[in-house]
C-alpha cells in the first residue's frame, strides 16, 4: 500500500502589484518590471520548504487586449529574473477568463488553488495567500486560507477607500512582499 504523502501549506502569490509594478494590463513583455525586494523574500520562502505559486487573473487575454502566449512569455521572463538570483516558483496558475464568465478559476473564486492543491499535495487550511486587492483577500477566506494585503500595487488604495466596506479583515497587511514574508514564516514557525 503506498504511502499517503503528507499536505503541506503554501504561499500563493499574485503577480500584478504584488510581485511586479502595477502597469494595468501588462500588454507587452518589455513592461513587466519586479520589484527589487522579490527574490529575497521568495528565496526565504524557497529555503523554508514553502512552495511558492503565483495565481493571477489575466482578464486581457478574453478581452482581446493580448494573446495568451503573451502570459508564457512574461512568467518565463519573471522565472528567469528569479533563477538569476537564487530563487524560484514552483508553480503558476492563471485565469485567462473575464467576470462575465463565471469560471471557478477567476479570483476570488477558488478553482487554482484547489487545482494546486490537488496536483501538488498542498494544505489550503494551512496555506497563505498574499495580493494587492481585497480579491486576494477573499480567495483566502473562500479557501479557508490566511489572506495577506500588501501596500504595494493597488493595496494601499484598496485599504485608503474600501476596506471599510470589507466583511473581513486581511489577517496581516504588509508594506510589501518583503513584509508579508516575514510574517508568514513567522506563522510557520
Amino acid at each position: 500500500m503506498p504511502e499517503l504523502q503528507a499536505l503541506r501549506p503554501a504561499v500563493f502569490i499574485d503577480r500584478d502589484g504584488t510581485i511586479a509594478e502595477e502597469v494595468g494590463y501588462l500588454n507587452h513583455v518589455s513592461r513587466f518590471r519586479m520589484f527589487p525586494f522579490v527574490a529575497a523574500a521568495l528565496r526565504r520562502l524557497n529555503e523554508a520548504g514553502c512552495p511558492v505559486i503565483v495565481v493571477t487573473n489575466q482578464s486581457g487575454v478574453a478581452r482581446g487586449y493580448f494573446p495568451e502566449s503573451l502570459v508564457h512569455e512574461v512568467h518565463q521572463l519573471m522565472m528567469q529574473q528569479l533563477s538569476k538570483s537564487g530563487a524560484r516558483i514552483d508553480a503558476i496558475y492563471y485565469c485567462p477568463h473575464t467576470p462575465s464568465e463565471n469560471c471557478n478559476c477567476r479570483k476570488p473564486r477558488t478553482g487554482m488553488l484547489e487545482q494546486a492543491a490537488r496536483e501538488r499535495a498542498l494544505d489550503l487550511r494551512r496555506s497563505f495567500v498574499v495580493g494587492d486587492r481585497h480579491a486576494d483577500v477573499e480567495l483566502a477566506r473562500n479557501a479557508h486560507a490566511r489572506g495577506v494585503l500588501v501596500r504595494t500595487g493597488y493595496g494601499e488604495g484598496e485599504l485608503a477607500w474600501h476596506a471599510v466596506k470589507w466583511p473581513t479583515p486581511p489577517d496581516f497587511v504588509a508594506a510589501d512582499l518583503a513584509e508579508a514574508t516575514d510574517w508568514i514564516l513567522r506563522q510557520l514557525g
